[in-house]
């Protein structure tokens, strides 16, 4: 069953990179007592995701906290190691919060799986933002196939 407006976030954890190596947040962690934009992006490194998708929430990261945002987070089904290096090839300091979910299980706890094991990546996260406030689900933006506009920063912050 895929996450709606009004439901409670999945429980789970994330893989992070920490000063000490690979470490984990929880959900408890990311969303209690704050409002996050997490975003998710089929795969690290690839076209879309790495020229437009984290770029923008990087470039507007500032603007987006203003509105109230407390972190601002991207997942993808890749592990921390990838995510981290693909946080430093992007420069995203400490303005995005790079999540793993290497297995996919938040994602499937989600439903918001994408097959493209047709073109040799398995199963991944579909593209979508989720607006969350202290656990709850207020805004969701799912992209069509192929697309990359509901999910985009600039649509998220206009949304706010």
């Amino acid at each position: 069953m895929t996450i709606k407006v009004g439901d409670r976030m999945p429980e789970g954890s994330f893989g992070i990179m920490t000063k000490d190596g690979p470490g984990s947040l929880s959900t408890a962690d990311l969303f209690k007592g704050k409002t996050v934009v997490l975003f998710a992006v089929p795969g690290a490194f690839t076209p879309t995701c790495s020229m437009n998708h984290l770029p923008g929430y990087v470039k507007h990261a500032a603007e987006i906290r203003a509105k109230g945002v407390d972190t601002i987070a991207c997942m993808a089904v890749n592990d921390a190691f990838v995510m981290d290096a693909w946080g430093r090839d992007r420069q995203v300091g400490d303005k995005v919060l790079m999540l793993a979910d290497g297995n996919g299980t938040y994602t499937r706890a989600l439903g918001l799986e994408l097959d493209v094991t047709g073109l040799g990546l398995g199963m991944r996260s579909q593209r979508f933002a989720i607006v969350v406030k202290d656990g709850i689900v207020t805004q969701l933006h799912v992209e069509a196939p192929r697309e990359f506009k509901v999910s985009a920063a600039e649509h998220v912050l206009k949304n706010l």
